[in-house]
């Protein structure tokens, strides 16, 4: 009979398997809880009792373990850090999905025409405002976008008003026709107006 591939099968299983096994279930219930919780302030009501079901199941087989191993650092040290992660882990998955919309509000002290002509004819809705500063006059910008799209707006702000002032704040409800998918400009019709 070969060699058991495990020498020490439960010592192994205790002191090794188990902690990497708790360490990764808290990655998935706090990653997974993350999740849930951004679902529910987005209001996407559906989804989140879903990932409820998965997150407390995932954590009662995780703690039951902890449970049993009460005096074992290892174990506590493996349910402890993959809190942690999970928590670091979750979010990085909610900041790929990019759920939702946000208001984005500019304030400049100079010019903004170009910025303003830019982004409606990108298809966004700006409300521009004059307002007064403590330096002089100002312009005030507002938008909703979605939220995928900040990187791409907080760049065109910068390289038409690169001293602009923005704020951005999560949005959980927007009116209908309040946010424009962005057009995507015609290349055909930009073809014909390069060759003119």
């Amino acid at each position: 009979m070969p060699p058991s591939l495990f020498p020490q099968d439960s010592a192994l299983l205790s002191l090794v398997v188990l902690p990497i096994l708790i360490f990764l279930a808290r990655i998935c219930d706090v990653s997974i809880g993350t999740l849930r919780i951004i679902f529910v302030s987005r209001g996407h009501t559906r989804i989140a009792p879903v990932l409820g079901f998965f997150e407390v199941t995932i954590w009662l087989l995780a703690i039951s373990q902890v449970m049993s191993n009460l005096t074992s650092p290892i174990h506590i040290l493996a349910y402890g850090t993959g809190f942690a992660t999970g928590t670091y882990v979750g979010m990085l998955i909610e900041r790929r999905i990019a759920l939702g919309n946000q208001v984005v509000r500019i304030i400049t002290r100079h010019d903004a025409t170009a910025l303003v002509g830019h982004l409606r004819g990108a298809g966004h809705f700006v409300t521009a405002i004059d307002g007064e500063g403590e330096e002089g006059p100002v312009k005030l910008l507002f938008l909703t976008i979605p939220r995928r799209e900040l990187p791409e707006i907080l760049g065109q702000v910068k390289r038409f008003n690169p001293n602009a002032i923005y704020t951005v704040e999560d949005v959980r409800y927007v009116s209908q026709g309040a946010v424009y998918a962005p057009r995507q400009p015609n290349r055909y019709l930009a073809l014909l107006r390069k060759g003119k």
